[in-house]
């Protein structure tokens, strides 16, 4: 039996054009292949969407075509991505094959072409044998997404973040042993779920691993059956034991930057006790993702850009916060003009001040001075001379100082026999440094005497 696996199709508004084209090539290719029976393992929508939404209707043609030629299984996914009820009425969509909808957990027969579904988790005795006696050509065990809102109701909320895998296992224990009495009557079995393996790698190659993820790898492969379809992750892969495989098909096509390997969908061949699964590509969009550590090289991006027509690019950079505004976004986006789509994205590090260390612990202000000299690789000596003079001089000595510091170095006159301007570089420094501080480079200063005169004779000096 050939079954066409697709998972996450992700239609939405924002993500149509992709999500269409790629979808639309899978279903064109697994018709052309002639494929027994298409199963679509959750999030076939990316959020809710109106009855009138395009992405609606793209989606709804498409599960059309394939009941042209084969049965559709589809299984309820997140329930962020697909709010309950939303495929019931693809289930309406059916011409000369039927569309099931698995919303709980439960089991399904297929045979000539027609869906026969467990009243329980399992199929019970009689129904069981119902299905030995009169043959089926498959058997489904669905595993939708779990409640886990129900699943706190019934283990305790306390137990509800880490019990979940164990919950899921027990059912896929007593379903593996209904499977084994299936698949020796010459049936085959496939299991058809939505939830992450522990261990499993994402799109962005992150490993899975944790307490909190709904199964593990030989939680699956005791349900006994030849063939597990999984969805949620958005990276193809697969493992295998003993003939009977377990797989991920991933998304039908690249919705975010930066997911690794080949987009499509699994084209499964399974036989009682034996499963092959193959990945055929979709024309899913090809995308460029630049990361510099400083601000972004524009040589480098340009070289780029070169080889960036129709794909999508992300250029991503980090720099000081006084230095964000040396990026030209406008020059980055100019050389990506003919590009698909372009998203610049700048983390800018925001200028960190920490007290130098160990100047708290000092007793004194000179050594205060001084550690802090240290810390900013400069000579103390000055600062603490200064700090000192300034701590117990007189204002008068300092002021008389710094007068006498001008007097040494008297104006000139010139040939009107006024004042000229001096340089501030050519006054000789008075003891405190007060005009070295304060003069610019190429600041000038008048003085004359009748200027030191008025401030000597004046009760403001004095003061």
């Amino acid at each position: 039996m050939k079954i066409a696996h697709f998972s996450d199709l992700h239609y939405s508004p924002e993500n149509l054009d992709e999500a269409d084209r790629c979808f639309a090539f899978a279903v064109d290719d697994a018709l052309n292949r002639c494929m027994d029976v298409a199963i679509i393992s959750g999030d076939s929508t990316d959020h809710r969407l109106d009855a009138h939404a395009p992405a609606l209707n793209r989606l709804a043609k498409n599960i059309h075509r394939l009941t042209l030629r084969m049965p559709v299984l589809m299984l309820q996914g997140t329930f962020s991505h697909e709010p309950p009820g939303t495929l019931r009425n693809f289930a309406l969509m059916g011409t000369n094959h039927p569309v099931f909808i698995a919303e709980r957990v439960q089991q399904v027969s297929l045979l000539d072409g027609q869906f026969f579904e467990s009243a329980g988790p399992v199929f019970n005795e009689g129904e069981l044998a119902s299905v030995l006696k009169l043959g089926a050509d498959v058997v489904f065990t669905c595993l939708p997404t779990v409640n886990k809102g129900q699943l706190a109701a019934a283990v305790g909320a306390k137990d509800a973040a880490t019990g979940l895998e164990a919950v899921l296992g027990d059912y896929l224990a007593a379903a593996g042993r209904i499977n084994q009495q299936l698949r020796a009557a010459g049936i085959r079995t496939v299991g058809v779920s939505h939830g992450t393996v522990n261990g499993c790698t994402t799109e962005h190659g992150v490993t899975m691993a944790g307490f909190d993820h709904e199964f593990s790898l030989g939680a699956l492969f005791e349900a006994e059956c030849d063939a597990f379809m999984l969805g949620h992750i958005h990276k193809t892969q697969q493992w295998e034991r003993g003939g009977r495989v377990v797989a991920y098909p991933g998304s039908i096509g690249r919705f975010h930057y930066g997911e690794e390997g080949d987009k499509g969908y699994l084209m499964w061949d399974v036989e009682a006790g034996d499963a092959r699964a193959e990945l055929v590509p979709t024309p899913s969009r090809q995308t460029i993702c630049v990361d510099f550590d400083g601000p972004p090289d524009m040589e480098t991006l340009a070289a780029i850009a070169a080889d960036a027509n129709d794909k999508f690019v992300r250029v991503r950079w980090q720099v000081d916060e006084e230095h964000r505004q040396s990026v030209d976004r406008d020059a980055i986006a100019t050389l990506f003009a003919r590009s698909a789509g372009l998203k610049v994205e700048a983390r800018i590090l925001p200028v960190v001040r920490s007290r130098s260390q160990g100047i708290s612990l000092e007793a004194t202000v000179d050594r205060k001075i001084e550690r802090w000299a240290e810390h900013a690789n400069v000579d103390a000596a000055p600062l603490v001379e200064r700090f000192q003079l300034l701590e117990s001089g007189f204002v008068e000595a300092i002021a008389a100082a710094v007068l006498a510091g001008l007097e040494a170095e008297p104006a000139t006159a010139d040939e009107s026999g006024l004042t000229a301007d001096i340089p501030v570089s050519e006054v000789q420094a008075d003891p405190v440094g007060t005009l070295d501080d304060l003069a610019m480079p190429d600041a000038t200063v008048e003085v004359t005497q009748a200027v030191q005169t008025s401030w000597l004779d004046s009760d403001l000096f004095a003061a």
